[in-house]
């Protein structure tokens, strides 16, 4: 996966989000060697689940490759992806601290691969050294400006602006340098994975996604999107 950080240390132009969860939920490297010295490898295909709200908690997942959907989901049936997480990060890390059940969904939005850690072995782990509880206290920390910061988008932004700032917040992790300061979103996202995104309802972001194309600002190629003027993406989120 082509995520922000990656972007970066091949010197791309584009326009790189300083996403907190992107810098902080990284472990030091020795820490994640230790931590996950005795992880499984693990693959999911896309849409597959890792696991629901409410499975036990057992274990938690570093993404290698590929990007999942962090979701939950209304009474009513209604899906909202409150966080995507891409390579570098951790998943379900939440419930090896708490003992709770999971308190979301998380699922794979392409083909991934994962390193997979018991509840025991982090268990070990930390036992050995408890400076891994700090770390993943500046994670969750992250993760939570994070939905705060998703939370009043959706209260505050126009339609308009939410559907823009999800397709940069989805640059961020799969865009691909396509020159010009033009941005590939090479990747099959469904309709109703945007309006999940987004927090709109689907056919609001058929809507918006329909002007923006009129007015040259993205283009849609089969199941991509090219983005062709990310500073006016940007307007439409600070109008």
């Amino acid at each position: 996966m082509s995520n922000a950080d990656t972007l970066s240390d091949q010197g791309s132009g584009m326009r790189i989000s300083q996403r907190s969860s992107m810098i902080l939920s990284r472990l030091p490297p020795q820490m994640t060697t230790q931590l996950f010295a005795s992880a499984f490898k693990h693959a999911a295909k896309a849409g597959e689940a890792l696991f629901v709200a409410g499975d036990g908690g057992d274990g938690c997942y570093r993404v290698e490759q590929g990007l999942v959907k962090i979701t939950v989901t209304s009474d009513r049936g209604e899906e909202r992806i409150i966080a995507l997480v891409g390579a570098g990060e951790i998943i379900g890390e939440l419930s090896l601290i708490d003992h709770q059940p999971r308190s979301a969904s998380a699922v794979a939005l392409c083909d991934s691969t994962f390193r997979y850690i018991t509840r025991q072995a982090f268990e070990d782990c930390t036992k050995d050294d408890p400076e891994i509880y700090k770390h993943l206290t500046a994670l969750l920390a992250a993760r939570l400006r994070e939905t705060d910061e998703a939370l009043a988008a959706a209260s505050f932004l126009s339609v308009r602006g939410c559907v823009a700032r999800m397709l940069l917040e989805l640059a961020d992790y799969i865009g691909k340098d396509a020159g010009r300061g033009r941005i590939l979103l090479d990747q099959r996202i469904s309709g109703k994975d945007l309006a999940a995104m987004a927090g709109v309802a689907r056919e609001n972001v058929s809507r918006v996604l329909s002007d923006l194309k009129k007015r040259g600002l993205i283009e849609q190629r089969s199941q991509s999107y090219m983005l062709n003027d990310i500073g006016a993406l940007e307007r439409e989120v600070h109008h």
